[in-house]
């Protein structure tokens, strides 16, 4: 009786978990139908185009998200992860002291008194907390804006100092 008692359990749990775990349609919003109208119908996210201003040059150095509050790292990345195909991902220098993003950087930067070399040479990642003594600006930005994805522009340091320089960053989103 307890076995045919255990067995019922197991294959009603079974059956909960098969139903909860089918796939559910996603509600549409304004960014889920500006995707799909830019990708002919897929869902998929694109890379956002992430220019940038900070309070001091900092395009050597590694950055990391802060928590809201700036008391603990959130993100870091592993010391393999900051080189594409051999190369470090610096950002982009643009006109009128910006820069665009090739780090995958948000509102919560923070940057690490660690030079991209440096970091990668490292045979270990160190830890959150250990990173977190090596922080060199926990505030760095003075803007941010998100223009658009990635795959919008046919040059797209050309065409984000066309929109720099006519003062069009308002078509942008302001992050910060």
């Amino acid at each position: 009786m307890k076995k045919l008692f255990v067995l019922s359990w197991a294959i009603l749990f079974s059956g909960i978990s098969l139903v909860s775990c089918s796939k559910k349609s996603q509600p549409v919003t304004a960014a889920t139908t500006e995707i799909k109208e830019q990708t002919g119908g897929s869902s998929m996210a694109l890379p956002p185009c992430i220019i940038y201003k900070t309070r001091a040059d900092y395009t050597s150095y590694v950055p990391v998200s802060l928590s809201g509050d700036k008391t603990r790292i959130t993100s870091y990345p592993d010391a393999s992860d900051i080189r594409k195909q051999g190369t470090a991902v610096y950002p982009q220098p643009l006109c009128g002291g910006f820069f665009l993003d090739n780090r995958g950087i948000g509102p919560d930067v923070a940057f690490l008194s660690i030079t991209y070399d440096v970091y990668q040479a490292q045979t270990k990642t160190p830890s959150a907390d250990d990173l977190f003594q090596q922080l060199l600006d926990k505030d760095p930005l003075l803007e941010m804006y998100q223009c658009g994805n990635r795959y919008q522009y046919n040059d797209i340091v050309r065409e984000l100092n066309q929109i720099i320089d006519s003062g069009k960053l308002s078509d942008c989103k302001k992050i910060k």
